[in-house]
């Protein structure tokens, strides 16, 4: 797998709405800046997530304006811009942001080690 795909991935991972398959994606040390939280374990970030997934029923994210900023064979930073949608209180609601998110090899995989959202934009 590519770090394209990768990232891929992890959109993939996180429309499932199951934090068992975002997790494939995430290097076992991942930090996560979230605009309102750091998040330093996965236990903290499948915490986050679903907490987000609770809040925004059905959201449905992704990733638009990817644009990669360095990449080698062993690491590989993007920036974009991430849009979501859902169901706030039974009312449809959308957003966007800014994300950084920075993959690395790990056991000869792609895995996202760190992401950094900015509120909306």
């Amino acid at each position: 797998m590519t770090y394209q795909k990768a990232l891929e991935a992890y959109i993939n991972a996180t429309n499932t709405h199951d934090f068992n398959e975002v997790k494939k994606i995430l290097h076992p040390e991942a930090v996560y800046w979230f605009t309102d939280k750091t998040c330093t374990s996965l236990e903290d970030i499948g915490n986050y997530f679903q907490h987000a997934w609770q809040i925004i029923k059905e959201e449905v994210y992704s990733a638009t304006n990817v644009h990669w900023l360095a990449a080698d064979e062993k690491v590989a930073t993007c920036i974009y811009t991430y849009r979501y949608e859902g169901y706030h209180n039974g009312k449809f609601v959308s957003g966007s942001g800014r994300a950084t998110n920075v993959f690395t090899v790990y056991d000869g995989e792609w895995k996202l080690i760190h992401e950094h959202l900015s509120g909306s934009i």
